[in-house]
């Protein structure tokens, strides 16, 4: 840890317990206040004592916001850590309620105050709605990083958008993926505070004219409104606390008097509903014309605005705009917000006046850029028309800075276009059917000056592919920082049993300093321990078998092998390959339900894109192979299929401490880091994944020989493409897997419809992208090694507790520590 954050965070301390005690006076104060004023007949509900509850706590946390931004205005010119504004289009927050609780200490009296109401906090905590703010990991990652960055004393905003409606509510109709609004704001929201003095005009549209002198000025045909919202996020150990800040867009101009009293109501509010549609969804669906420029304005209104408060701030607090990059950092999260350059040096240019070369020196020193994947066609593009349309003074800027990156292109490597068509920011048509887009990753790459992967072997494989030749351009702007997780979030909050557990053995400062739980590694062939940790494995076990129960009608065993894998819907995350397996093994449980069957109960959750067919194909799948297994006699408790709905953070926190194994079976070289992996080994599941993204790492963390490895490594994987890979030879050659396919082929899991699932099964034996048909055998074979070990329940509690040993180092505070020494920190500028 920097010595600067480590000194920050021992002098902000907690309090001694005689000011613990007037902070649980005061919150008591504060609720029986908030009671009050809610008062409803016949005493209130949990919705009123919930909310009662976060407004209680936000009362402290509102002070230590204050005191954090004081301390942080007035850190000097000298800090040797920039703020850092971290540029998210998500934060997937999850509940508030639990986390501030636990981080201000009050636990206890919130839970006296209800005993006094006759309620229980269990489910008052049940009452709040997750914040519909992110989708998957990515914004799960961001929203471990805000509490690091509290935990660490980290000056920092992260930036996103408010949005009203999430992505999608998740409902299965007939085993169908349907869409609806997640309507989560309907009741607002207790813990963001409105910041109606933070507002920043964002435009769009209009032309560029051309000034006396040559300067260029935006003239925008639409101008919306930029409104802020706070949401807080508190560290553990400290007062200190984080910043999210969200963007709320609005129209500038009020209602079209005119067309109003025309009663013309509908186009006298036209452009307020425009404006707000940005509002409305996180990621709208890509597959329209109006879905792409809705998605790209969203993106825009993001930057724009967040740089505005960016510069507004540093000039506020004294700083010249000379010293912004150095006092100053902007990461990018991913692409989605690669727009930062761009209008960074627009508003350094033309609304601060500075020059070219001053505003492109401050842009490179402050801008920094995440990748998050290898797949080329994931990484962001937009069609040069759009921005004609939109954004006109951007694609002015980005011409700019093509025209002068390829020129020093060209003077180091005189005579090779080959190489000036594949760096340039623009694609002019070769990639797109002739349709010239820019390339949105290239100019976050350009325009940063450190660029970094996600997990050792992403990493190397990000510089060794997609982004080879930007790596021989730029080879020092390139690194790894593998990702990691919250323990506040994903140990203590969602598995308080077994923290207690941990504290009893190893003492709590593996809270803070996620390291320690390398002292259980000496503790694991201990018979007591394990028998202790499997108790508390079967009491999450009981309460997600309850919580299938009621969400599903399925009853589910305790007792059989909880195998999970939650994550979005996507094809190179190879869900598909699961159901596969659970085919196969159903059908071998029909042809002899009298052998020794381990008891296995399979749970899916995940959502897949509105847009994406083949997700919502392998979703529908899964849903009819569970209706066959789970209603056959024959097959009993031996198997059973669960996939619940609507996934998010608080579902994961009930499902990830249930887990014994956690499906991490993405085709090497495809997924970049993963941080659902993390969460189920440091609540004591075992891992089965392919040799890829972080599971590499977390192998080499607690000893391979504790994780079921199978499948094609990397390298294997590019040689079977090369070498021209024919999925049905493995079909043909294996009796097992071409059972399974025909099944599905011959409608024995769609009541007899031989059409429904056609697509899907014409592609695994066509072309099978992603090698599910090559990796079927080896999957099946690590199975069967997870059936043998968990017969042997102490040898499995041992490799649980060697799982769980193993974790330090993936913690999200050492992730961050690595940004701050590598990227943030001004001697990384130097």
């Amino acid at each position: 840890m920097n010595t600067t954050l480590a000194t920050r965070h021992a002098m902000s301390k907690k309090p001694a317990s005689d000011a613990a005690d007037l902070a649980a006076q005061a919150f008591a104060a504060a609720l029986e206040r908030e009671l009050a004023q809610r008062g409803l007949p016949g005493g209130p509900d949990r919705d009123s004592l919930m909310r009662a509850a976060a407004s209680a706590c936000r009362e402290q946390l509102a002070r230590r916001w204050a005191a954090t931004q004081q301390a942080d205005a007035t850190r000097g010119e000298a800090a040797p850590v920039r703020r850092v504004h971290y540029l998210s289009m998500e934060f997937l927050m999850g509940r508030a309620l639990a986390n501030a609780l636990a981080a201000l200490q009050l636990d206890a009296p919130l839970r006296a105050a209800l005993d006094a109401q006759g309620q229980s906090l269990s489910d008052v905590l049940e009452r709040e709605p997750d914040a519909a703010l992110g989708n998957g990991g990515l914004g799960r990652l961001a929203a471990c990083f805000l509490d690091s960055f509290a935990e660490l004393g980290l000056p920092s905003f992260g930036y996103g958008l408010r949005y009203q409606y999430g992505m999608f509510a998740q409902g299965i109709q007939g085993g169908r993926q349907v869409e609806a609004p997640d309507d989560w704001l309907r009741a607002g929201n207790p813990w963001e505070i409105h910041r109606p003095e933070l507002r920043y005009p964002v435009g769009f549209g209009g032309r560029v004219q051309v000034e006396e002198g040559g300067a260029r000025r935006w003239l925008p045909a639409e101008t919306l409104v930029a409104q802020a919202y706070d949401f807080i996020v508190p560290a553990h150990h400290s007062e200190r606390v984080s910043t999210l800040r969200q963007w709320h867009a609005a129209a500038e101009a009020p209602i079209d008097f005119k067309a109003f009293c025309q009663g013309d109501y509908a186009a006298a509010a036209k452009h307020r509903v425009a404006a707000d549609a940005l509002n409305w969804v996180l990621y709208p669906d890509d597959s329209t014309e109006a879905g792409r420029e809705l998605r790209l304005k969203q993106e825009a209104f993001l930057v724009s605005a967040s740089l505005q408060d960016l510069i507004q701030r540093h000039l506020r607090e004294g700083g010249e705009l000379r010293s912004l990059g150095r006092r100053n950092a902007i990461h990018l999260n991913d692409t989605h917000p690669a727009l930062a350059p761009a209008e960074l040096m627009r508003l350094l240019m033309d609304e601060q006046g500075l020059g070219w070369n001053e505003a492109w020196a401050i842009t490179r020193q402050a801008v920094s850029y995440t990748n998050h994947t290898l797949m080329p066609e994931a990484l962001e593009t937009w069609p040069v028309r759009m921005f004609e349309t939109l954004l006109p003074r951007h694609l002015d800027i980005i011409y700019e800075i093509n025209h002068r990156f390829l020129a020093e292109v060209r003077q180091r490597f005189p005579g090779d276009e080959g190489l000036i068509a594949r760096v340039s920011l623009i694609d002019e048509g070769g990639t797109y059917g002739g349709e010239r887009r820019v390339r949105m990753a290239a100019l976050s790459i350009v325009a940063s000056h450190r660029v970094n992967g996600v997990a050792a072997l992403h990493s190397e494989l990000m510089v060794q592919t997609i982004f080879a030749d930007y790596a021989r351009l730029f080879p020092e702007r390139f690194h790894n920082v593998t990702n990691g997780v919250t323990p506040r979030r994903w140990l203590q909050q969602a598995n308080p049993a077994l923290s207690a557990l941990i504290d009893a053995r190893i003492g709590r400062g593996w809270r803070q300093d996620l390291g320690q739980l390398a002292q259980l590694k000496p503790l694991a062939a201990d018979v007591g321990l394990g028998r202790e940790l499997q108790a508390v494995k079967r009491a999450n076990k009981e309460k997600l078998a309850a919580l299938i129960r009621r969400e599903l009608g399925l009853v589910v065993s305790p007792d059989s092998l909880f195998d999970v894998q939650i994550k979005r819907i996507h094809e190179y995350k190879r869900q598909l390959l699961n159901i596969l397996h659970v085919i196969a093994r159903y059908q071998a449980i029909v042809a002899n339900p009298g052998a020794d069957w381990t008891p296995r109960t399979v749970v899916i959750a995940g959502k897949a894109a509105s847009a994406y067919q083949m997700a919502k194909s392998i979703i529908q799948l899964a849903h009819d192979v569970a209706r066959v297994v789970n209603s056959d006699p024959r097959v009993g408790d031996k198997l059973k299929l669960a996939y619940l709905p609507n996934y998010g953070v608080s579902l994961a926190e009930t499902i990830i401490p249930a887990a014994d194994l956690s499906e991490q079976i993405s085709t090497a070289g495809t997924e970049a880091s993963g941080t659902g992996n993390m969460k189920f080994a440091l609540n004591g599941a075992l891992t089965i994944g392919t040799w890829d993204g972080a599971n590499i790492e977390m192998a080499e963390a607690m000893g391979v020989e504790n994780m079921f490895v199978f499948g094609l490594r990397t390298e294997a994987v590019a040689q079977i493409k090369a070498l021209g890979y024919d999925p049905r030879l493995y079909v043909e050659e294996n009796l097992q897997l071409k059972r399974v396919i025909e099944a599905i082929a011959q409608g024995d899991f769609s009541n007899g419809d031989t059409g429904r699932y056609r697509a899907l099964v014409d592609k695994l034996l066509g072309s099978d992208p992603y090698l599910l048909m090559a990796d079927f055998a080896d999957y099946l074979a690590a199975q069967a090694r997870v059936d043998a070990l968990f017969r042997q329940p102490e040898a499995w509690a041992e490799r649980a507790l060697r799982n769980i040993a193993g974790m330090g180092w993936f913690s999200s505070d050492r992730t961050i520590a690595e940004y701050i020494e590598r990227v943030w920190a001004v001697q990384s500028l130097r």
